[in-house]
């Protein structure tokens, strides 16, 4: 082998070993969860989104650097009644064919003690963008890190429900977002 060759392997393993654990970081989607809850006619419907998918690169001790993209597929809502799921695919809904995702995408954590950070953002539904903030809490459990929280959306505000549904004495403005991500590869917090 070269000289060249040789230094050139070696600086290719350097950088591999230099790359930071945090690409090891994987959502466990068989132990998460994203849940919603919103309230026709006083009524509470609880729902849930059934595929979702998380690239998550979080140190906690490195928050400035750390980056969380959520991404739920639109089409996998659920309310458990067949008639209110083939609606919720419908463009007054989450019209699925034009906006097949939602996404979240991380712009500030910050840690508030004792396992709690808020995490800031921009959540984007039908395309369009509003900012959020997020309380979280960590627990972990051998290899297993759990992300746990919830935050209120104002569903109007990303056109989920238009035309008559836009009527919020039908159903609330206000939906509830609740969530419980299992990760793997957190470093000890």
């Amino acid at each position: 082998m070269k000289f060249a060759n040789i230094v050139s392997a070696l600086a290719l393993g350097t950088t591999l070993l230099a790359q930071p654990a945090l690409a090891q970081q994987k959502l466990d989607t068989a132990k998460s969860e994203v849940q919603f809850t919103a309230r026709q006619m006083g009524v509470p419907l609880d729902g849930h989104f059934k595929k979702f998918d998380a690239q998550v690169a979080f140190d906690p001790a490195k928050l400035a650097t750390s980056k969380i993209t959520f991404t739920v597929d639109t089409g996998s809502a659920t309310l458990g009644s067949k008639e209110t799921d083939a609606e919720l695919p419908k463009a007054v809904w989450f019209n699925v064919p034009k906006f097949p995702q939602a996404t979240f995408e991380s712009s500030a954590i910050k840690a508030l003690g004792g396992g709690k950070f808020e995490v800031a953002g921009k959540l984007t539904i039908k395309g369009n963008s509003v900012n959020v903030v997020a309380p979280v809490t960590l627990t972990q459990a051998g290899a297993i890190t759990t992300a746990t929280g919830s935050f209120p959306i104002k569903r109007l505000a990303f056109k989920i429900g238009e035309n008559e549904w836009a009527d919020t004495s039908m159903v609330a403005d206000d939906v509830q977002v609740k969530f419980k991500l299992a990760l793997t590869g957190v470093g000890k917090l």
